[in-house]
């Protein structure tokens, strides 16, 4: 019954996981159209802070997307390979993404461009904090795993064997959690910094 569970629990979730997901996955692609369509709007239309705004709630929503299309192999593929496979995937794509080109400097330019509120400033920053400790926790955990097995580099093929066998595929969506609350931080916020950004002062600000 110990070696059978597991494979009636993937069994079931897979049949079940896709109508439970399905609500999450139409609302990411409603927001991904929504915040897509306004950052072709001001791309080259001299806003730059509404530019960055959105580029960086645009970065975030292609990483959860691309995060989103591996969860249910990762989870319920009735095939080993192809969920721990799903899985390395995951924690490529987070322990990739460079933070720090779309926003530092440029978010607190922007932040301060709009007038945003120290409230609003502080959620902005605490949102990215939240995502740059998931990233160092999941580097930190995994560096041996994106080295060496996604990208194939080690020599020793049993050791890369061994380290894919070995992924806690539960730790990885632990940490894929953490990088959707640090995500969906700064993406609720970006109603109330467009409302700031409309305003006349912070829109002659931004056409200076």
């Amino acid at each position: 019954m110990l070696r059978v569970a597991p494979r009636v629990a993937r069994f079931l979730m897979r049949w079940r996981l896709p109508i439970v997901e399905r609500k999450r996955m139409k609302a990411l692609e409603k927001t991904f159209q929504t915040v897509k369509d306004y950052t072709i709007r001001f791309e080259g239309r001299g806003f730059a802070a509404n530019d960055t705004l959105f580029n960086i709630a645009l970065f975030f929503l292609l990483a959860e997307r691309d995060i989103q299309c591996m969860k249910i192999d990762a989870l319920t593929h009735p095939d080993e390979w192809t969920r721990k496979l799903c899985a390395r995937v995951i924690i490529l794509v987070i322990y990739e993404m460079d933070l720090d080109k779309v926003s530092g400097q440029a978010l607190r330019t922007a932040l301060e461009t709009i007038g945003a509120s120290e409230e609003m400033r502080k959620e902005a920053t605490d949102s990215l904090r939240t995502v740059r400790a998931v990233q160092s926790k999941l580097r930190k955990e995994f560096s041996f795993v994106r080295n060496a097995t996604i990208g194939h580099r080690d020599a020793d093929a049993l050791l890369q064997y061994r380290s894919i066998r070995d992924i806690r595929t539960e730790r990885v969506f632990e940490l894929a959690a953490e990088f959707y609350a640090g995500a969906k931080g700064f993406i609720d916020l970006l109603p109330r910094m467009m409302l700031a950004s409309s305003k006349l002062d912070a829109l002659l600000r931004q056409t200076k």
